[in-house]
Parts: C-alpha cells; structure tokens; sequence
C-alpha cells in the first residue's frame, strides 16, 4: 500500500471513532456469513449500542437483499453517511450499482476499497461490523491492511471440508498478525453432528 495516498489518513480519520471494527470472514461461500453478521448487526442495535453494517462483497453483495433495502440511498454531506436500517447504517456498492456485478481485479480493488472506507462517513460507532467476502480475494486483503484495528470472526460449517479450508484461512490471517475473535460453526444440529469433534478441530486452530 502507498501511505502517500490521502485517502489512507482520510480513513483512519473515519474509523477513530468506531470502538470496535469486527470483520466476518469465511474460506468457502454458502456457510451463511452474511446472514451471521447482519443479523449480528441487528441483534447488537437492539441492545442500545450504535452499529454500522459495511458489505464490501462487490461481486455478490448481500446485506441489501437479506435487510430488504428497497429505494434508499446514502446522503451526501462532506462525504457519504449510510442510510440507516433496522437500527444499523448500512453502506454497500449496490447503492450505486443496483443489482449489476463489478467485475474488478487487482488495482481496480483496491481503489474501490480505499474510495469507500475514505468517503463513507459513520460518525461514533460503538460497533462496525464488516461483512467480506468468501475465501481470500483482494478485497479482505485491502480491507484488513486498511483497517488494522479489526477483529476477525470466522464462519463455517461442521463439514470436514468447510473446517479444513477454515483452518488454513484461520492460520493465513494470524501469519499477517490480524486477530481471530472467534469461530461460529453454523448449521449444527446435536443430534447428527459430533459437537465435541467439532470443539475439537476449533481448538486445534488456536480459537478458544
């Protein structure tokens, strides 16, 4: 990343007042990670804390859809203040794409990326959840270079599969020095899953 770039500063000016930025992550699509950190979102907006909710998934963004986000749009106001709903501000691309895919790659990204987080003005958070997208495309990389004060939740299910590509995942963001706050293995039911296996495999990980 080049610091020289303004927007850098711009953003670290945006988050200063978010007390906790919290990312969900997951190695694979289909475990259910947008669903977790919006609802997520919701639940913590219920409790009387402030929440912002930003879907940095370009390609297939979801959040819109799963809050039924119909005809709102961001103000402008020395920068862009998402729209609250359901108790949460939500920024996502589709605001200005509407349901068409952005097919970016590399530089294009990260410019996306820094663009966003430097315009997008979220005022005191108590919470920021970010909803990324599956596996390790360039928007998680961009979004946790930028933001070094985030969190990671990780999203998976109980298959050997989805753990076993969770765990790399799991081991790639401690290598780069990014916090795991925890690991949500969804669709679990107790009474075909071996639930201690499971705990297991998570503590293996290094995840408590």
């Amino acid at each position: 990343m080049n610091t020289i770039d303004p927007r850098y500063s711009i953003i670290q000016d945006r988050v200063k007042s978010i007390r906790r930025i919290i990312g969900f992550a997951s190695s694979k699509g289909g475990v259910g990670k947008s669903v977790i950190a919006v609802m997520t979102s919701i639940i913590l907006s219920s409790k009387g804390f402030s929440v912002g909710l930003f879907d940095t998934d370009f390609t297939n963004p979801s959040c819109h859809i799963i809050l039924n986000v119909k005809d709102t749009k961001p103000v402008e106001d020395k920068g862009i203040v998402p729209p609250e709903i359901h108790g949460v501000k939500l920024m996502s691309i589709t605001y200005y794409t509407g349901d068409k895919p952005l097919p970016l790659r590399g530089v294009d990204i990260t410019n996306v990326v820094l663009e966003l987080l430097a315009i997008t003005r979220w005022g005191s958070l108590d919470f920021l959840v970010v909803d990324l997208p599956p596996g390790l495309s360039d928007e998680i990389l961009d979004v946790i270079r930028f933001i070094r004060e985030i969190g990671m939740v990780i999203v998976t299910t109980p298959s050997k599969l989805s753990l076993t590509s969770a765990s790399k995942l799991i081991k790639l963001l401690k290598s780069i020095g990014r916090h795991i706050v925890g690991v949500i293995v969804n669709e679990v039911s107790p009474t075909t899953i071996n639930l201690e296996s499971v705990k297991s495999t998570i503590n293996s990980m290094g995840v408590e």
